[in-house]
């Protein structure tokens, strides 16, 4: 097994010191065991990673050196996910869209969404993706935006970017195809809650440059669909990415 990652602020580190967090001590000391010496990876989320070990103060750590990471900072295209919430299981949207290497995650108010999230299920969130980067070896965190309603949103997101609008019932292209022929440096995807999205709610999207994709010929759950969604998009980044070595 590698050297356990975990990721810290900014603001924790002074020089080549490292302040450790009440949490973060339990974790590395308690759960992990680890003593005076061990070393652990530390990440400030944004592609920055340090060898670092523990010292005798327990509140703090060596920062040895830094260290390059085997893994691509950011993929070929980011992708932003902005995803209607369901009523349940976004916790594993976020989780599984990080390991998948999304850049920005967007929860969306849409007509018929029934979650109000309050401010501790946000910041519940940015720990997830915190976790979820950790456990995955990413060298970034994804950025967890506060939710925001449907319509607002449409007015925000990259401008260079293709947007893609997942629906069901519809006659449209599968996703696959339409990504394959992107062409913008960006990727908005997004994705409806139970029931989809309404035809206001689309019609909007469609002025707003999106263009409706289809996900197969199933009806997925919601949280299936975010995590299908990433995955296809990042497929097709790996594709993409492997173009000059296919040709040669």
């Amino acid at each position: 097994m590698g050297l356990q990652r975990i990721v810290v602020s900014p603001a924790q580190i002074q020089g080549t010191m490292l302040s450790l967090t009440a949490g973060q001590q339990h974790y590395l000391q308690r759960v992990l065991r680890l003593r005076t010496g061990d070393s652990f990876i530390a990440l400030d989320g944004g592609g920055q990673h340090w060898l670092a070990t523990l010292t005798p103060e327990p509140a703090q750590a060596q920062l040895v050196e830094a260290i390059a990471s085997a893994i691509s900072a950011r993929p070929l295209r980011p992708i932003t996910l902005a995803a209607a919430l369901p009523k349940q299981g976004f916790d594993e949207v976020v989780r599984q869209v990080t390991e998948l290497g999304v850049q920005c995650i967007v929860p969306i108010l849409s007509d018929r969404t029934v979650l109000r999230p309050s401010p501790q299920k946000y910041q519940r969130w940015q720990r997830i993706a915190a976790e979820a980067a950790e456990q995955s070896e990413r060298a970034t965190v994804p950025t967890v935006q506060e939710p925001v309603p449907w319509r607002d949103w449409l007015t925000q997101g990259p401008a260079a970017s293709d947007r893609f609008l997942c629906v069901a019932r519809n006659p449209t292209a599968p996703l696959i195809t339409a990504a394959l022929s992107a062409q913008k440096p960006e990727i908005l995807i997004a994705t409806g809650s139970e029931g989809g999205w309404t035809s206001s709610e689309v019609e909007a999207a469609i002025a707003a440059d999106y263009l409706p994709v289809s996900l197969g010929q199933t009806i997925l759950r919601a949280v299936t669909a975010s995590v299908i969604a990433v995955g296809i998009l990042q497929a097709v980044n790996e594709l993409v990415k492997m173009e000059p070595q296919l040709a040669s």
